[in-house]
This record gives structure tokens, C-alpha cells and sequence, in this order.
């Protein structure tokens, strides 16, 4: 998402400005002396190729005056969203550029950094990779494939939660019992096989009906045998003062809930309107006097609740939007704001890939079906997709091809044996469009491989995260149609239903239009049978290996969409209180998941040729190069360029000497004025912007969590 910035990075309901940095510039030592490398200015990253620039200094051992200069570079990157760092390695130096010195020593100080700099590893935090990308020449797509038709939109004035079945409830019998389950939904709903009397629990409050459409009532005597095929409930959850009610729906649908009627509140200087008493964006311009809710980071409008709704592109949104203060109570809808810096620092880390070195010996793979596979072709390509499994397996010409938490595999075979793939048929699965429910995989991968290991990636879109005009929106907003099987039920991932919403400082999260939480998906009945079938990755009702978190409060309204606030200090305040339930980022890198760790190469294994930098004690980070390569430093809010060997500061654009006017007749070649000193000798605003991006990473960086205590996170140096 970010691709991330806001980068799902490992998060512990604890919140620090004093998250271990990484320190630039960095010293490496070369046989004729040290060379300095200030914070990497990258340009472009392509995969996992990040091509870029940075300033650099030479102490030779028989020169104290540093040499300053500028090399550009191509460069691999590992990615670990979990540390928040990316690690550049495999560095090519392309060209280097020395204004600091005579003709004389240019070859010199040449050879020096070619045969030094790409021994070196350099570690750089993903807010500073982000940033950086941010001030560089990106082409940003939008998806033009992605469906925006808005969902069924319902309205209670009563705190509520939404009962979502995949089209019509099915059932099927709960064994050794005299129940049935129905299948289609993530609730736990019960049927009782003779008197069809219908039960929804969440494990701690329990629901009676006389119809799976109901209306559900809750009740205190639940049949006791049903009970009993329950988990044990969490006594770490309240429950609230009253039970919410249940709303029923069979169709893709959002339900925004407030706690009695809606209670407007003016904001951004009265331009705009918002509802403080429920969890779901919902405001009111007044320039237009159209009212907007924000479901799964998609905007929709209308004149009243009644609708018709219609979709509002991020990027023309009224301009009030822009207005509102980040540190407001529905801040956090800055991220879904085409044009603020929240929104395009969450592009950009979308675009960020996830990487790992998978070791071919460890890692397997099985897929069930139901019956045998059935492949069904998607229309415009060369691939077809198995439909009756939880896994996700293409046939490109009589070649089969899976993807399992972001590592592609391939077999002659559709039911194996599975292989680790080195190579995939990219621009045959590039085709597959985002209506089909596969879609996800082409965000998946291989970079380079060696006999041992395989190096992979994913961006945001494998977790159906998706850059669109701006802003990250979640899904592709495709209705895919469950498959039903003799034996299993596969559901395919949804874009509604589930309340989605993004926060600048967690990712992606989940409710279920209002919950304190005492509502857990995937709470299931015992007896043998589970309401989803075992799946490896992606077919299930959450896609991807990972499904948004879901977040816990405490029987209050939370304005902004399950923690969707701008105020860190808010966002922090609810996680401590809400515990492990609430650490959104929490193994979002679904390489170092505990079931995938064995699979994946050692970072410190695979680098282990690497010269580690350190970083240079008694330097400022504040030497850049533009991109010609001069080199400036910034000192306050002033620059500096060299001049001899010595710092000297550069005029300001208002102090400079004015251009001499032209006479008609040009003067001759004599009298013709010669350029004025005062021209800088870099291009200042190259060097604004790489400042400015700076400055921001370091700030992102500072606005970290913490590592979690004996977590296998903290800080690699």
C-alpha cells in the first residue's frame, strides 16, 4: 500500500519518535582511503532495480581535504517491511562526476569508487526509499480496470453489525450433531436440523432466529450442546453495555452505523460537514451540499442517504477535502485525498516490492481440489485458472504454474509435483484482468535466481491493494462467484462487506461496521467440518495470504474507520488498549509469517560478501547532488557550494545579480558581457526537492512503532 507511506511495518500498539534510524552519510573504508556516501537519492525503481545517485567525499590517506563528487548507480533491493528497510546491493556504478577536483585527479578518485562502492551493501529505511521516490520522475498508473460501482449502501441509527452471506445461505450438517452450518459466511451461523430455528454467535453473545435472513434477536438460553461446540470465549473482550444489531444481507453491501441519529460537525472552516458518531467517513461539502462516505478507500456521493450513490474519482474531489487538518478526527481521510502528501507517500510505498531469497530445498508446496482440477479459461489470454481450490493455479501452454504466499512454483502436473519457478510466462499472466479472481498474482515476481536460491517479490497489489488516480483504494471492486463443490465451498476475495479502511499509520484494517470486537471472523462450529475448507493462499474470503486485520475497541465510536485518524497519539492510546488484536502491521511481510520463515535464505547468509558500511561519525547527512552532478550542502536554510576546497554560501535567487539587458544590435564578440557570477552552479531546485524529500523520510522514520520486545523484529545494522 506502500508499495507503502505508511508501510505496513511490524506495529505494537506502541508508538515511538525515537524508532532506531538508520544513519547516513555512510563510511567505507578503500585502500587509499575512506569514502563518504551521503543518503542515497534514488530515481527510479523498476522491480526490484533502484537506480539512483548520491553525493560522496574522498579523505585520501596522503590528502586531508575531502574530495567532494557524485556517482550514479544501478542497483538489486531487499525489501524487510517488517524492519522497514530496504538493503541496496549488487551496485553498478555507471558514471561519476568530481566538480571538486583538478582534470588531473578525475580518473583517480574514478577507479577508487568503482573498485569500492559496489563491494558495499547500503541499508536505507523504507520512509527515506519512499520518500526519495517521491521527489524523482515516477510513472504512476492508475487502474483503469478496476470496478467502482458502489455496493448496496444501508444506514441504521442503532449501533449494528452486518451479517454478510455470499448470495443466498447455504447449509450443510455439522457431523455427530443434530446442526447444520451455513458455509457462505465468515460468522459462525447455525441451523437446527429439525425445528430449523437459526443461531449466530460470536462466541460470547448469541443471536436466535426464525430465518437465516432473520430478524435475529439475542438470547440467553442458547441450545447447551451448541455451546459446547464452541471455542472457549476471549475474556480479554468486553462485551458491550447493549448487544448491536444485526443487519442481513446476501449481495455485496456496507453498513454505516451511527449511535443514534447522525450528529453533524463542522470542520475545515465550514466548508465541510461530518458525522462523529459512527466509524465510517461520511461527510458533507457545502460548497456542493453533497454528502460522501468513504468505503474501502473508494468515495461515493449523493444528495441523501437514499441515493443514488455514484463514485467520485480521488482527484476531483471538492477542494475542502484538502483542507482538512491531519491532526483532525477524520484525518486519517487525507490518505484517500488525491494531491496530500499522506495520499502520495502511500502510492508510493505501494509501489515499494516486498522481496526474499527463497531456498529451493525448503520450499513446498500442495494443492487440494475438489474432485478432480477443473480449469476455466480467462477471456483475452492465454490462461486458465482452477476453479475447485483454495489455491491459485494457472495452465499456460500445458504448463502449470502457482502462486503460494508471494513464491511462484510450476509442475507439469496440476496436482504436482511442485517445484520452486526461476522463470514464469510474465507477459502471457500480465494479461489477466482485474475481473478475474487471480488477478492479485501478477504483483507477484522472480527477480534473479542461483542454483540455491530464488529471488521473489510482491507489491501492495498481490494483498489487493491498488494504486488509482492518487490515492490506495482495497479490491478490485470485481464480484468473484464462490465455487461449489460435492465437498468444499471456495469463496474468492471481496472488496465490500467488510468495512475496510486505511490509516496512515497501520494499513489496511477491518470491522464489521461497528464491533468491539466480541464479533471474531472465523469463529467455527466443532464436529469435524470447519466453514472453509484448508487453503494454502488467496482463495478464501480474504485473499493474498493476508486478510486486513481486524481492529478492537472498547464500546466507543471511533471516528474514522476503525482508527482511521490523523492524531498518532489517538491511534496509539486505542492499540496499547486493544493489545495483540490491534497491531495492524503484524507479519504483513508474508515471507517472514512463521509458516514461510523455513523457506526463506538468511538476510545475513545472503549478503554475506557484502562490505558493510558504517555510519561516519561527526558528519552531517546534508551533502547532495543534483542531477548533473554538482554537489551542494545545505546548512539551515542556506546553500553551500565549493569554492577551492572550502564551503561557501551560495546567493540567494533574490540576491542575485540581475541579468544585463540587451541592446537591440547585438555587441560584438569583445563587448559582450560575460555570464554574471551569481548563476548558481547546481540546478537549485533538483536540490529543493531531494531536500525536501529528505527531510520528510527522516521525519516518517522518527514517527516509526517500535520493534515488538523478543518479537524477531528490532533493527538490523
Amino acid at each position: 500500500m506502500k508499495k507503502v507511506v505508511a508501510c505496513a511495518i511490524v506495529a505494537l500498539g506502541i508508538w515511538t519518535d525515537a524508532a532506531e534510524a538508520v544513519d547516513w552519510p555512510q563510511e567505507i573504508d578503500a585502500p587509499e582511503g575512506k569514502i563518504f556516501v551521503y543518503q542515497l537519492q534514488p530515481e527510479k525503481l523498476s522491480g526490484n532495480v533502484l537506480t539512483g545517485r548520491a553525493a560522496t567525499a574522498i579523505e585520501l590517506k596522503d590528502k586531508p581535504e575531502p574530495v567532494f563528487g557524485a556517482f550514479w548507480f544501478s542497483a538489486k533491493i531487499d525489501t524487510d517491511q517488517d524492519e522497514g528497510t530496504a538493503l541496496v546491493r549488487d551496485l553498478h556504478v555507471t558514471k561519476v562526476r568530481w566538480p571538486d577536483s583538478t582534470e588531473a585527479g578525475q580518473a583517480r578518485f574514478t577507479e577508487i569508487v568503482n573498485n569500492a562502492v559496489p563491494k558495499a551493501g547500503f541499508e536505507i529505511s523504507l520512509e527515506r526509499l519512499s520518500a526519495s521516490l517521491a521527489s524523482a520522475e515516477r510513472e504512476q498508473r492508475s487502474l483503469a480496470s478496476l470496478k467502482n460501482d458502489p455496493p448496496a449502501i444501508v444506514f441504521s441509527e442503532e449501533l449494528a453489525v452486518l451479517l454478510l452471506y455470499d448470495g443466498a445461505p447455504r447449509f450443510r450438517a455439522i457431523e455427530n450433531s443434530g446442526y447444520e452450518r451455513a458455509l457462505n459466511t465468515p460468522f459462525a451461523v447455525a441451523r437446527d436440523a429439525k425445528t430449523k430455528r437459526v443461531y449466530l454467535s460470536s462466541g460470547t453473545l448469541w443471536y436466535s432466529a426464525d430465518d437465516p435472513w432473520g430478524p435475529f434477536a439475542p438470547t440467553q438460553s442458547p441450545p447447551a450442546d451448541l455451546v459446547k461446540m464452541l471455542p472457549p470465549p476471549d475474556k480479554d473482550i468486553p462485551a458491550p453495555a447493549k448487544p448491536p444489531k444485526i443487519v442481513v444481507a446476501t449481495k455485496p453491501t456496507e453498513l454505516i452505523a451511527t449511535d443514534g441519529t447522525p450528529k453533524w460537525k463542522a470542520l475545515a472552516g465550514d466548508k465541510l460537514l461530518y458525522v462523529e458518531n459512527t466509524e465510517t467517513p461520511w461527510l458533507r461539502a457545502i460548497s456542493d451540499q453533497q454528502m460522501y462516505v468513504l468505503l474501502s478507500g473508494r468515495w461515493y456521493r449523493a444528495k441523501t442517504q437514499k441515493g443514488p450513490w455514484s463514485f467520485v474519482r480521488p482527484d476531483q474531489l471538492p477542494v475542502s477535502f484538502k483542507d482538512i487538518p491531519p491532526d483532525s478526527p477524520i484525518g486519517g481521510v487525507r490518505t484517500s485525498v488525491a494531491g496530500t502528501p499522506e495520499a502520495e507517500e502511500a502510492v508510493l510505498a505501494a509501489a515499494i516490492p516486498q522481496t526474499a531469497a527463497i531456498k529451493r530445498s525448503e520450499a513446498k508446496l500442495e494443492v487440494q481440489y475438489d474432485g478432480a482440477p477443473k480449469f476455466e479459461k480467462i477471456a483475452g489470454t492465454n490462461v486458465s485458472y482452477a476453479v475447485n481450490t483454495g489455491a491459485q493455479v494457472l495452465e499456460i501452454n500445458q504448463r502449470y504454474y502457482a502462486v503460494d504466499n508471494g513464491v511462484w512454483f510450476t509442475s507439469a502436473s496440476p496436482t504436482g509435483p511442485w517445484t520452486v519457478a526461476d522463470k514464469v510466462p510474465k507477459e502471457e499472466i500480465d494479461k489477466i484482468p482485474p475481473s478475474s479472481p487471480v488477478y492479485n498474482v501478477t504483483y507477484v515476481t522472480i527477480y534473479d535466481s542461483t542454483p540455491e536460491v530464488v529471488y521473489v517479490g510482491y507489491t501492495s497489489g498481490y494483498l489487493w491493494s491498488y494504486p488509482y488516480y492518487g490515492v490506495p483504494v482495497y479490491g478490485t471492486g470485481w464480484y468473484y462467484p464462490p465455487y461449489w463443490g460435492p465437498v468444499y465451498y471456495y469463496p474468492r476475495p471481496p472488496t465490500w462487506g467488510f468495512h475496510v479502511g486505511y490509516n496512515p499509520w497501520t494499513g489496511w484494517n477491518f470491522g464489521v461496521s461497528w464491533t468491539n470486537g466480541f464479533f471474531s471472523f472465523g469463529v467455527s462450529w466443532g464436529g469435524g467440518y470447519g466453514p472453509y475448507p484448508p487453503y494454502r493462499c488467496c482463495g478464501g474470503w480474504y485473499g493474498g495470504g493476508y486478510r486486513p486485520p481486524m481492529v478492537v475497541h472498547h464500546g466507543d465510536i471511533n471516528i474514522g474507520n476503525t482508527i482511521n485518524a490523523g492524531n498518532r497519539a489517538n491511534v496509539s492510546d486505542r492499540m496499547a488498549a486493544a493489545g495483540d488484536r490491534a497491531r495492524p502491521g503484524q507479519n504483513n511481510n508474508l515471507y517472514n509469517r512463521p509458516e514461510n520463515r523455513a523457506r526463506v535464505a538468511d538476510r545475513a547468509t545472503a549478503t554475506r560478501d557484502l562490505q558493510q558500511p558504517r555510519p561516519a561519525t561527526g558528519r552531517d547527512n546534508n551533502v547532495y547532488a543534483d542531477r548533473n552532478g554538482n554537489v551542494a550542502r545545505r546548512t539551515g536554510d542556506q546553500w553551500e557550494t565549493r569554492d577551492q576546497g572550502v564551503w561557501k554560501p551560495e546567493p540567494s535567487v533574490d540576491d542575485r545579480t540581475p541579468e544585463p539587458r540587451q541592446p537591440q544590435t547585438p555587441p560584438s564578440r569583445e563587448t559582450r558581457p560575460a555570464p554574471t557570477p551569481s548563476t548558481p552552479s547546481f540546478d537549485r531546485a533538483d536540490m529543493n526537492r531531494s531536500y525536501q524529500a529528505r527531510q520528510s523520510g527522516a521525519a516518517q522514520e522518527r514517527m516509526r512503532p517500535a520493534p515488538r520486545a523478543g518479537g524477531g523484529g528490532g533493527r538490523r545494522r
